[in-house]
């Protein structure tokens, strides 16, 4: 089997040569949005976002951010938010980059793959700050839902335009709806505010024709039937500190999995190379019996690159080892 093939194999859970990480059999189609608001300098300075938004990129750290102060704030008061929001357009975007990639990429070998981060409930704390926007979604639940209406539109017809100009393989949704230890919003508010809007999402990347993967790299184990419900494909980002053996008998099959090893455990100084074959082991041994399960660090890589070299050999290894002593009937 190439790389398609046999990610395709574990999707449809069927025998695949190996379990690995199905990011290792995707190419990415750059997205004009996110090349504009996040590929930003990493200079610490200011930069606005096509929402208003105000992030930083500083020296050293992984990843832009949100800057968001009193003074900067997109909508600073929920109860007049139609007069503070402007919505981006789209229609001024340049697809040519994304189409050339799109054209390139051998559909025969690989998943075409949009990334999309920025979803519901992230660009709502981008515009309002996230602990304004945690009291809003509480207290201003009306005022909430028509804001996420708007962005959610907003992201349809983004979707439908990524389809009409690249037609990837997969969008790769992006929304974190919780830390390691718990949901952001309690299960009753995130499912009056977030979830209707999400399965219309999910509609329209069906309607268009591609797999809806969704990554969030938290405890999502509260509303883990929610997401098949919903229309979620594959959850990327799937954390250890789930209970994945319980979510893989709720969700009976109908969700993939992405993640499973610890990647904070394993991506430290002055740990040894079998402590990080243990942790890959131990993630094949226990969440590929469920099925239709990808093992992987949910961020994808240890930052330290001994460390990487280990984890990345010993999945190659044991990946395989395990597909063929532990064949699908």
């Amino acid at each position: 089997m190439n790389l398609k093939e046999n990610v395709m194999a574990v999707y449809h859970g069927e025998q695949p040569d190996y379990y690995g990480d199905l990011m290792a059999a995707v190419e990415f189609i750059p997205d004009p949005l996110f090349i504009q608001d996040a590929l930003l300098p990493q200079d610490g300075q200011e930069y606005m976002d096509s929402w208003g938004t105000i992030r930083i990129f500083l020296p050293g750290a992984p990843g832009p951010h949100p800057h968001i102060t009193r003074d900067n704030v997109v909508i600073k008061d929920i109860e007049k938010w139609e007069e503070q929001l402007v919505v981006p357009s789209i229609e001024d975007l340049d697809w040519t980059l994304a189409r050339e990639v799109a054209s390139k990429i051998d559909r025969n070998e690989k998943l075409a793959c949009f990334f999309y981060p920025g979803g519901l409930f992230e660009r709502s704390h981008f515009l309002l700050g996230m602990e304004t926007a945690l009291m809003n979604y509480m207290e201003y639940p009306d005022e909430m839902k028509a804001l996420l209406r708007v962005i959610a539109d907003h992201k349809m017809a983004y979707i439908r335009r990524v389809a009409e100009e690249t037609q990837p393989d997969i969008i790769f949704y992006h929304d974190d709806w919780g830390t390691k230890q718990n949901l952001f919003l309690p299960p009753r508010v995130w499912r009056e505010l977030i979830k209707p809007l999400q399965q219309e999402i999910a509609d329209t990347i069906h309607e268009c024709g591609m797999i809806y993967m969704h990554h969030a790299d938290c405890i999502l184990e509260p509303i883990a039937a929610d997401l098949v419900e919903i229309g979620i494909d594959i959850w990327q980002g799937v954390i250890a500190q789930n209970d994945i053996v319980k979510i893989q008998e709720i969700t009976d099959g109908k969700l993939a999995m992405i993640g499973g090893i610890d990647g904070p455990k394993i991506d430290v100084e002055n740990i040894t190379e079998e402590k990080i074959r243990e942790e890959v082991r131990r993630a094949v041994d226990t969440y590929c019996p469920g099925g239709r399960f990808y093992p992987s660090i949910p961020n994808g890589i240890c930052f330290r690159e001994w460390n990487n070299d280990i984890f990345l050999d010993e999945l190659s290894k044991y990946g395989r080892e395990y597909a063929e002593k532990h064949p699908i009937a």
